[in-house]
């Protein structure tokens, strides 16, 4: 059985940057679709990031709110994707999910999604 572990988050300032780590066990990413959500207080789950890997071909998909900021990539020794946060704003300020997608195909819907980590909370100061 497939588990997430995300690591990465923090405080930091409007500006700022971090990377998340998403680090999976039991299960290779091969093949895989691997999406990024927040979730801030008071709000609904939103999708942020996903990515998925078909036929060698890497398929990328961003929110428009994070798009030209946020970064996906994959370290497949590692079994371990990445989040890069460039440019933070405190809107991005939220509780971070990873998950692995029920398909191979990139999804902006959290059902599509079977596998969840524990979330890692990233704050980001004015």
């Amino acid at each position: 059985q497939v588990q997430l572990v995300e690591s990465g988050g923090g405080l930091v300032q409007a500006g700022g940057s971090l990377r998340l780590s998403c680090a999976a066990s039991g299960r290779s990413f091969t093949n895989a679709a691997m999406g990024w959500f927040r979730q801030a207080p008071g709000k609904e789950r939103e999708f942020v990031a996903a990515v998925s890997w078909r036929r060698a071909i890497t398929y990328y998909d961003y929110a428009d709110s994070v798009k030209g900021r946020f970064t996906l990539s994959r370290d497949s020794a590692q079994n371990t994707v990445y989040l890069q946060m460039d440019s933070l704003k405190v809107e991005d300020t939220a509780v971070y999910y990873c998950a692995v997608s029920r398909t191979d195909w990139v999804s902006r819907a959290s059902d599509d999604y079977g596998v969840w980590g524990q979330g890692t909370q990233v704050t980001v100061s004015s």
